[in-house]
């Protein structure tokens, strides 16, 4: 079995022992037979460094396939996968004497293996430097070198306690009109001051930190791989034609001398007398005198490319690849020249899958999950098992409101057939019990079991939601595989409503036969945009432009095909609704206009974005007051609220929250982003509607009035009205966005800020649809501002171009380190998101967060009889240093608190702007959109509820 079909996450390397040399033992022994021999091929993972002390500690590092980077270590006899806790590709590692290895690679990840540690270190860049290159004099004197998406390279430098960014030459050439620097591909020196570096262009730096300088290549063409000895210096690299430049002496010329059919070189390596270069096609070549040769290694390597090679202190060559000239890289090769050593192996198995587990093993429902509110009515515990199984799946709004609109139907049905007055939403058909309490437990758990399998078992996470489903069913004493739908026992009506819920809805416009794909035939009129790449090209600007994503995960962890995205939900305003009023063909619910990328707002609407984020900065400013008594409060479609003097509930003020403005603002864009849970703004509002009759004290009376019910009735009637608001307002915004495609904040400020400034027409760069220029905010490059030692002295080489104070990106460990914000040009701006995220998977206009908020919370001002939370409190507590995914943070415990409901949904809007997801006109319409949804659902719910219904 290839070792591409083993199971990545409990992969474990074997070895072969080492074949004996034939003889006797008492005779002297012989020569040592060299020969190539393939370690390793088709590894999960392609390998891309190799390095060591000897030939008994060797060090292979690569790529990360799903279960964290590959590391293996040799030691003579056997080989052995480590872990580093981390994710990511690792490029490159270098060994040391002491035993310390240095690893670096993808997130600016940059690792220290020490005394059988690996540890972590912060550095100088965001995650989106990559590291490529390391090299060090000694452990505590180390290089690293890399890039960002092929441009602006870097050379960072650890002086050991800390990494530090190394002041480069301002005369680097441009790789692109918008100037920014070469890349940076690997770096390597003799000693401490005898550095080379060498990247894009033949560009090569000679020198120290602090001190490099420029070094004529004798090529403009790129190099990967730089190495050498005490009298000569390699050069490797190219394209479709291999380049090889050598240079004896340290200060003389390079002259070329790759062979005449070599195509790219990517590895090279130099020992003695030995010199050996390896690249594309997993070819090898050997410096024999003062020429290059290929040698035929005679191994069957069908692997793209040889990317390292490393000559350990006996003379053994040893060279790592895999698919390296893809994005793919996997079909990992490690060869060896020289002596027999151990080959690779692993365990028989299978990949685990999207569900973590081995696809042949039957997978168990963790116990926490099984029934995870035991002491709420049946139709909550159901509510519990579609939310984890949203939590499991991707990220789909409309999906997900749809299915928890239907698992209300069904629920309310099952309850409604025992019921006199109630009427049916699918199922009108009245049963009798002569214990109707236990008949409606029974009923709903399988009306509920029938549809839920059937929606999720194909989902993401299906087999683990699938087993939930079934082992909660079991713990309430019933069979699923009692599925029948004859006669008139509980398990059967409930199979019945179930199964009609299903019918019903198969055909109602998402399109679920075919997983949701679009109906509508959907084409972007742009072309999609290079997050890491600057600036964008739009040919409409107004019109939304898809990502291109060299890594896309959900914000929930999971991980998608890269590049392009594709538009989810596009037929969603095709879906037959719950309460929506009836239209004409073509005509849309809500009369709404999406801004327009020329129109004179857009300008203050983009620095409305861009302040945001400026006040994401933890190192200034002062603490904000953050309860009802300063926010909220707001009319309907603004942000003009003040809070309110006093709880109405307590009659007493709002004690004061104070939190920085930058930990209120990336705890609100991150609260609201799909849910502290990832169970999306549908499912977050069923959260937040369960703690709401959680609450200590809560009265369960309809409308705030007449007796309490009890538990069950209120629950399905509340999730009736709730999750029929949140399937139509998904229905209704996703029909805007589809109407309009209308672009996203990341999309315009780059597209804006590419055009220069619109706020001087006598100064360089001036567009009537630039950005406006707002001092210490949005800015110009000039002489004087970009001198050593002010603001944009970073920023030197982009004279003239438009500056802002943003959010310098994700960084490479959230965990332990914060982004920040800094001066960044305005065609890189990036939104406070995960940069494998970066913006959602369609339009802006509107906002679905907004929708589906002010829907939910007016249903729950309406049920509830007050807008007012219980107590006229609601609140979440992120805790310090703890809860942020993006960075490390907040700095303080922040209490997000609302009076009302209406307070929460607001927040919820307003956090896409915070987040960079959308402007002002997205948030605000999308309220008044979700305020007409809501009502009419809360309405139309009244009805099934009063029996008036039906005719």
């Amino acid at each position: 079995m290839s070792l591409r079909s083993q199971p990545r996450s409990a992969w474990t390397v074997l070895a072969a022992l080492i074949p004996l040399l034939s003889g006797c033992p008492d005779d002297p022994p012989g020569p040592v037979q060299r020969a190539w021999q393939a370690v390793a091929t088709e590894l999960p993972e392609a390998a891309l460094s190799v390095t060591g002390t000897s030939a008994r500690d060797v060090w292979v590092v690569g790529a990360d396939k799903g279960s964290g980077p590959l590391v293996l270590h040799y030691d003579g006899a056997r080989w052995e996968r480590v872990g580093t806790a981390t994710r990511g590709d690792l490029w490159w590692a270098q060994a040391f004497a002491d035993g310390t290895v240095w690893m670096g690679g993808a997130s600016a990840t940059l690792l220290r293996h020490q005394g059988g540690r690996i540890e972590r270190f912060a550095a100088p860049g965001s995650a989106r430097a990559t590291v490529f290159g390391l090299w060090g004099a000694r452990p505590d004197d180390v290089y690293a070198v890399g890039s960002t998406a092929g441009r602006n390279g870097f050379v960072w430098h650890f002086d050991g306690t800390s990494w530090r960014d190394t002041a480069l030459p301002s005369s680097l050439p441009d790789v692109n009109p918008t100037h920014d620097g070469p890349a940076f591909f690997k770096v390597w020196g003799r000693s401490a001051d005898d550095v080379w570096v060498v990247g894009e262009l033949g560009v090569a730096l000679h020198g120290r930190a602090g001190a490099f300088t420029p070094f004529d290549t004798g090529t403009t063409r790129r190099l990967f791989t730089v190495h050498g000895d005490a009298q000569r210096t390699f050069l490797v690299g190219g394209d479709a034609q291999g380049v090889l430049q050598e240079s004896s002496g340290a200060a003389a010329a390079f002259a070329g001398r790759a062979p005449d059919d070599a195509q790219l070189l990517q590895g090279v390596c130099s020992s003695g007398d030995a010199a050996w270069a390896v690249g594309q096609g997993c070819r090898v070549f050997q410096r024999v005198g003062t020429a290059w040769r290929e040698e035929d290694h005679g191994l069957r390597l069908t692997a793209q490319s040889l990317h390292a090679v490393w000559i350990d202190p006996g003379g053994g060559v040893w060279a790592v690849g895999g698919n390296v000239l893809s994005t793919s890289l996997d079909a990992g090769v490690i060869a060896h020249y020289g002596a027999a050593v151990a080959a690779v192996a692993s365990p028989a198995g299978r990949d685990a899958g999207a569900d973590g587990g081995d696809a042949s093993t039957p997978v168990t429902c963790p116990e926490g999950a099984i029934d995870p509110a035991p002491t709420g009515s049946i139709a909550r515990r159901w509510n519990e098992q579609i939310l984890n199984a949203i939590r499991r799946d991707v990220p789909r709004p409309g999906v997900h409101a749809r299915n928890l609109f239907h698992l209300s139907v069904a629920m309310w049905d099952a309850w409604a057939a025992y019921d006199a007055t109630a009427d049916g939403y699918v199922s009108t058909a009245r049963s009798t019990a002569t214990d109707p309490a236990a008949a409606r437990r029974e009923a709903i758990s399988y009306a509920a079991h029938r549809l839920l399998t059937q929606r999720y078992a194909r989902a993401n996470g299906g087999a683990l939601s699938t087993a939930c489903f079934d082992a909660f069913l079991r713990r309430l004493g019933y069979d699923p595989a009692a599925t029948d739908t004859a006669g008139d026992s509980p398990h059967s009506v409930g199979n019945r409503i179930g199964r009609a819920v299903i019918d019903a809805t198969l055909d109602d416009g998402a399109n679920e036969r075919n997983a949701y794909a679009d109906t509508t035939g959907y084409v972007s009129p742009n072309p999609a945009l290079s997050v890491d790449s600057p600036g964008t090209v739009l040919t409409d600007p107004s019109r939304w432009q898809p990502l291109d994503l060299a890594t896309a995960i959900t914000q929930n962890g999971i991980v998608l095909d890269s590049g392009r995205q594709q538009y989810i939900g596009a037929n969603w305003g095709l879906v037959r609704p719950f309460a929506l009023p009836p239209r004409a063909d073509g005509a849309a619910y809500f009369p709404h206009v999406a801004p327009s990328a020329t129109q004179p707002e857009m300008g203050p609407w983009m620095v409305d974005v861009i302040r945001r984020e400026r006040q994401l900065d933890t190192t200034t400013g002062d603490p904000i007051d953050l309860s009802p008594g300063s926010m909220g409060n707001n009319s309907l479609g603004a942000d003009d609220g003040r809070g309110r003097p006093m709880n109405p509930v307590t009659g007493q003020p709002y004690a004061p929250q104070r939190a920085l403005p930058g930990d209120f603002g990336r705890v609100l864009a991150e609260f609201w982003a799909d849910g502290p849970h990832s169970e999306t703004p549908p499912g977050h509002w069923n959260v937040l509607a369960n703690q709401v009759s959680d609450s200590p004290g809560f009265a369960r009376r309809w409308h705030g009035e007449g007796p309490a019910l009890d538990p069950l009735a209120w629950d399905v009637r509340a999730y009736l009205a709730l999750n029929g608001a949140t399937h139509d307002a998904a229905i209704a915004a996703w029909e805007l966005k589809r109407r309009f495609t209308s672009s996203r904040p990341i999309s315009l400020i780059r597209w804006m800020a590419g055009l220069g400034q619109s706020s001087d027409p006598s100064a360089p760069g001036y567009h009537p649809n630039g950005l406006p220029l707002v001092p210490g905010l949005i800015e110009q490059v000039t002489a004087a501002s970009s001198a050593p030692g002010q603001r944009h002295a970073r920023l030197a080489r982009y004279r003239d171009q438009v500056v802002v104070l943003g959010w310098v990106g994700e960084p490479g460990d959230p965990r332990t380190q914060v982004g920040g914000v800094d001066w960044v040009r305005g065609i890189d701006w990036v939104p406070y998101q995960r940069r494998t995220f970066v913006t959602p998977a369609f339009p802006g206009f509107v906002s679905g967060h907004s929708t589906f908020s002010r829907a939910a919370a007016e249903v729950l001002a309406r049920i509830t009889g007050s807008e007012f939370f219980p107590g006229g409190l609601g609140e979440f507590v992120a805790r310090e240093n703890e809860y942020l995914t993006f960075e490390r943070g907040p700095t303080a415990a922040v209490r997000l608190q609302w009076a009302t409901y209406f307070d929460a949904a607001d927040q919820a809007g307003q956090s896409r702007i915070w987040g960079g997801i959308h402007l002002q006109p997205d948030d605000f319409v999308g309220r008044r959109v979700g305020h007409d949804v809501g009502l009419a659902a809360a309405t139309l719910a009244e009805r099934y509820i009063s029996g008036s219904a039906l005719p």
